[in-house]
């Protein structure tokens, strides 16, 4: 009722942000254990790669493609018993809202950590074992970055290993976490919660897991949290965040599955659609 009076009182001078804050949203309208919109595209890149996939949370969008099991380059890179993985994350020019340079993925620091969180992220899913003394190769393109940048190349790579029909132990679905002004966790940050809060810098844990065996691969901290308790809320935020995400992926997979069936059984329909050429009497 209060905010109701008060609502009426202020009338058409009210912002966007004094009314999402009177509701208790974030900036973006979300509750605070919500994630953002996800969408999946599986078989997205046809030429060059064995499987690919687009994954877009909220305004981030990841494109990842993988080629392999191909031979190694170089010999002193196989290994007898298992496959190496190669990731490596670029951005495009144009995803980042600031700065429109192109980043060197072989010099920027955030994208080579990145590629090396991916690649120790894939080695705990991907079954190695059955391709001795070959490589697999991932390729994630950021083509537009509003936060949570590393959830997306997860998710994506997941599908695009996927579509390529690399054997996996579980599907790995990720997603982020964090505790807002008032103390409460978010799910999902995007750009701007993750920069700060107040003045203070944000907590932000990236986090994925393997949600039918419930293990977390992948779990990172770079800021200062009070206490042990702290720590234990917001990775479990982040966790239920994750199988929110899991089941987005697998209804995914599940769709691309049926279509590939019915296509294999000849009862696949393809509309074509031509522009008819204008002409001028």
């Amino acid at each position: 009722l209060t905010t109701t009076r008060y609502l009426k009182r202020m009338g058409s001078t009210l912002r966007r942000t004094d009314l999402l804050s009177l509701s208790n949203l974030r900036n973006d309208g979300r509750k605070s254990h919500e994630i953002r919109r996800i969408r999946t595209q599986i078989g997205t890149v046809a030429e060059h790669c064995g499987g690919s996939a687009v994954v877009e949370m909220g305004l981030t969008t990841v494109l990842a493609t993988v080629r392999g099991p191909i031979e190694c380059t170089r010999r002193s890179d196989e290994l007898s018993d298992r496959a190496i993985i190669d990731v490596q994350v670029k951005t495009a020019p144009f995803a980042p809202s600031g700065d429109r340079r192109m980043a060197n993925p072989t010099s920027d620091r955030r994208l080579i950590e990145q590629s090396h969180q991916l690649k120790r992220t894939m080695e705990a899913a991907v079954l190695l074992h059955l391709y001795a003394k070959s490589k697999i190769e991932i390729t994630v393109w950021v083509l537009a970055d509003d936060g949570g940048r590393l959830p997306a190349a997860i998710n994506a790579t997941t599908l695009a290993l996927v579509d390529a029909g690399i054997p996996l132990k579980d599907i790995v679905c990720a997603c982020s976490a964090g505790i807002s002004s008032e103390g409460g966790t978010l799910v999902d940050l995007n750009r701007r919660e993750e920069s700060s809060f107040g003045g203070q810098p944000a907590v932000y844990l990236p986090c994925a897991m393997l949600p039918q065996r419930g293990t977390v691969v992948l779990s990172q901290c770079e800021s200062r949290l009070g206490s042990l308790k702290q720590l234990e809320l917001v990775l479990d935020a982040a966790m239920d965040g994750c199988l929110a995400v899991a089941q987005h992926l697998q209804a995914a997979i599940r769709e691309h599955s049926a279509s590939l069936l019915v296509a294999r059984s000849g009862q696949a329909s393809v509309q074509y659609s031509f522009a008819m050429p204008t002409t001028s009497c």
